[in-house]
């Protein structure tokens, strides 16, 4: 068996690898997300929320990959002491009327979000990037490469009630686009256009092509 490591202190994405027979070390990555898109901003102009997700997991996920590299040379096992194979960075946002929304600051903001969500649609879109951590004698391909998945979101016209009621419970303060499709913002999503794993925060399909450019099976992957 391979072993993967999440580069996200995500549940929602633990626990899909999890479903799907995905056991993965966690590893959270220290980037500053500000700083990282004013940097790509200034090389590459005004980035597409398709590109602004894809160059955060990338970041994210080459952060990891370097303090990983770093412990393997001072012999510091991951986690468990299972070296580390591949390894995959993700990062999310809801785009809404061109705009690119993530976290919400505060409660305020979570709340206004909803107001202008209700009865509308949203597109969902997941950064993905994969290294292939391997040593070349273990096939290893020394490859990282990414692509962006994205989900169109149908949200239910929800009174300022609802609204109130659920960014009370706090769910919506941590995670892209104030709302889950998983947890307590499941009764709020109407119907979804594309891959619903996506919208929890990880497309299991693209990451299986992702592998599928290093000769790596999803089954190699499962214990």
């Amino acid at each position: 068996m391979l072993r993967l490591v999440l580069a996200s202190r995500s549940p929602a994405r633990l626990t899909t690898l999890r479903s799907a027979g995905v056991e993965p070390a966690v590893r959270v990555s220290d980037v500053d997300e500000d700083a990282v898109l004013r940097d790509a901003a200034e090389r590459y102009g005004d980035l597409a929320p398709v590109d602004a997700v894809l160059v955060l997991a990338r970041a994210k996920a080459e952060e990891v990959a370097r303090v990983l590299d770093a412990e393997a040379d001072a012999d510091e096992p991951v986690d468990d002491g299972t070296d580390a194979d591949l390894l995959v960075g993700c990062d999310s946002m809801l785009e809404l009327d061109g705009d690119i929304l993530g976290k919400p600051r505060d409660a305020d903001d979570a709340r206004e979000r909803w107001r202008a969500m209700r009865g509308r649609a949203g597109v969902l879109h997941t950064g993905h990037w994969l290294i292939d951590l391997r040593h070349h004698d273990d096939d290893g391909t020394g490859a990282t490469l990414g692509a962006t998945a994205s989900t169109t979101v149908h949200f239910a016209d929800l009174s300022d009630a609802e609204i109130d009621a659920y960014v009370a419970t706090g769910e919506p303060l941590h995670v892209a686009g104030a709302f889950t499709v998983d947890g307590l913002g499941g009764p709020y999503v109407e119907r979804i256009e594309g891959d619903h794993h996506n919208v929890v925060g990880i497309s299991l399909p693209l990451v299986r092509e992702l592998l599928d450019e290093v000769g790596v099976a999803w089954h190699e992957l499962r214990g």
